[in-house]
């Protein structure tokens, strides 16, 4: 079933034989601010005493739904949206309505981030999601809520909320389909009246677990990491054993409070790299502006797993410029994305252009998100002729030549914009429903048809 519209995307000349770089600057661009930052600021701002001014928000149907529910919550805003800013008068803590009415859409951050805060207030929230949001686990992070005190039923939007405060010191949440509901619990952690710690179980995401652990800092909580001693069969805690893989739990003090912030927030690491893989796709230097590998967000690993496949990468003042390989030929490889598992789709979009195969591993839970996205990049890569070979948690693609074919984007950003990439080299590839892009890069194909013009 076709959306709305589509988008054909035109295709660039591309010789591998010709060094492109000795002919171009570099391809620079700007994208918006973080998502993941950009709601988090927006609860931490909400939580904090007095009034915060975020700076450089991103602005797509997720933030927008989120600043609503806020709004809904009887928190005063200020959104200037041509300047990218949100001013939120937090009040420590309490909710100003007791009873509410609350749409999160589609947005994840917004789902769980809220679901949290409220499941750990006092008053009876109604909730409720579209239908792709309905579709997604909640359960894990319910089930916590709920040990918490909290009623709530059933385990999935639509659903009532009736918060309780903290009833216990200590709770465990399963994170293998969603790290966002250890994050949810971390944020929220502040408001019990006593030492609180979370336990870990699974080990999905823990790059998004760092963004929140250091925006908490940032805003004025410590989330103290608990770690096992290495080797310990007893499985004893040693908060200082610098051996330790990953904590295995977080502790967060009684009496710290989050205070309100001028604060910035970083641009999109997750829309750069769709920008960042034209590079060995083209054969093209490719800069984004702001973008540092000491930025927050874990997708910027994907620019390492890019020098694996022959690029290279320089952090300069004005941002990371990716050179591409020198002979035009990128290669195949194995890559461990559970830190950057956005990514995958967009490793996927350009591995059949390699000279080799490549595996993506880590990803299982890909499963659950927007789409089934381990599925539809097998599925869509299969319409172009591309071969491939998945298990549970990976996925093997074959170079080979692709057909023209019309993507289905599953109401999937993700999808969207990845699979736009193909399109630069293939010529006749559509993409189904480009709108699904404004929940989190609403003019994402605005920019891209300015890059390819810029290209010729």
């Amino acid at each position: 079933m076709t959306g709305k519209r589509t988008f054909k995307v035109p295709s660039v000349y591309f010789n591998m034989n010709h060094n492109l770089y000795s002919e171009h600057a570099p391809l620079t661009v700007s994208v918006p601010g973080s998502k993941s930052i950009t709601n988090r600021a927006l609860l931490l701002a909400t939580l904090a005493k007095g009034s915060s001014t975020l700076h450089g928000v991103l602005f797509s149907d997720d933030s927008r739904h989120f600043i609503s529910c806020l709004q809904s919550l009887g928190f005063e805003t200020s959104v200037n949206e041509q300047d990218c800013m949100v001013t939120v008068k937090g009040l420590g803590g309490p909710v100003p309505k007791e009873e509410a009415w609350l749409y999160v859409g589609s947005a994840g951050t917004a789902a769980r981030f809220l679901t949290a805060y409220l499941g750990v207030s006092k008053g009876i929230y109604h909730m409720d999601a579209s239908e792709q949001m309905r579709r997604r686990p909640m359960a894990p992070l319910l089930d916590s809520l709920r040990e918490l005190g909290c009623k709530v039923l059933p385990d999935r939007f639509p659903f009532d909320l009736k918060g309780n405060g903290f009833q216990k010191d200590t709770i465990k949440v399963n994170i293998d389909e969603s790290s966002q509901f250890l994050s949810a619990l971390m944020i929220s952690s502040c408001l019990a009246d006593h030492d609180f710690t979370v336990t870990i179980e699974g080990s999905h995401g823990m790059a998004y677990i760092e963004m929140t652990q250091k925006m908490m800092a940032q805003f004025g909580v410590t989330a103290e990491p608990l770690y096992y001693c290495n080797g310990n069969s007893d499985n004893h805690s040693c908060t200082g054993c610098v051996n330790s893989s990953r904590p295995y739990a977080f502790r967060i003090a009684s009496g710290q409070h989050y205070l309100p912030q001028d604060y910035q927030i970083e641009p999109d690491v997750s829309a750069a790299c769709y920008f960042y893989a034209i590079s060995p796709l083209l054969g093209i230097p490719v800069r984004v502006n702001n973008v540092h590998f000491d930025s927050l967000q874990g997708d910027v690993r994907f620019i390492r797993i890019l020098e694996q496949m022959g690029c290279h990468a320089r952090d300069e003042k004005e941002g990371i410029l990716l050179l591409p390989p020198a002979d035009g030929i990128f290669h195949g490889i194995t890559a461990d994305m559970s830190a950057c598992s956005d990514q995958a789709i967009t490793l996927a979009a350009i591995a059949p252009f390699a000279d080799s195969p490549t595996t993506i591993t880590g990803i299982g839970h890909i499963r659950f998100q927007e789409s089934d996205r381990l599925n539809a990049i097998v599925t869509e890569l299969d319409k172009l002729g591309i071969r491939c070979e998945s298990t549970d948690s990976s996925v093997t693609i074959y170079p080979g030549t692709l057909r023209a074919s019309l993507v289905n984007t599953y109401e999937d950003h993700r999808m969207a914009m990845g699979f736009s990439l193909i399109g630069l080299r293939s010529p006749g590839v559509v993409i189904d429903n480009p709108d699904c892009c404004r929940k989190t890069f609403e003019n994402y194909f605005e920019v891209l048809e300015q890059v390819i013009h810029n290209l010729h």
